[in-house]
């Protein structure tokens, strides 16, 4: 694991509504390419400064990432575009593949 100073990465906060998250629609995407949980950060990170996207959590382990989103803002083949954008340091190739969609209302339903 790289722990070189600027393999550092800090938290990108989004503040989203409520509404906001239950009007999304949250997709999956198969990520590959991260090898620490800073690399995990950085993906997420990517995701959460696109306009149209409402909350993104990546699981390092299983090579996943969730993503709540706009469709009218941002469509999956920028989500995957966004994954590979994080990466584009020199040292970091990350790539994604869309998985699948549903409305976040729903997963929320199945939730409860």
């Amino acid at each position: 694991m790289d722990t070189s100073p600027e393999c550092h990465v800090e938290p990108f906060e989004k503040i989203t509504s409520e509404e906001d998250l239950l009007e999304s629609t949250t997709a999956y995407l198969s990520v590959s390419g991260m090898g620490c949980p800073r690399c995990a950060m950085r993906v997420q990170n990517g995701l959460l400064q696109k306009e149209g996207v409402f909350y993104a959590e990546v699981f390092l382990e299983q090579g996943i990432a969730s993503v709540a989103y706009n469709q009218e803002a941002i469509g999956p083949r920028s989500l995957e575009q966004a994954v590979t954008a994080a990466g584009n340091d020199g040292k970091h190739h990350y790539q994604a593949k869309f998985i699948n969609e549903v409305p976040t209302r729903k997963l929320r339903k199945l939730q409860s």
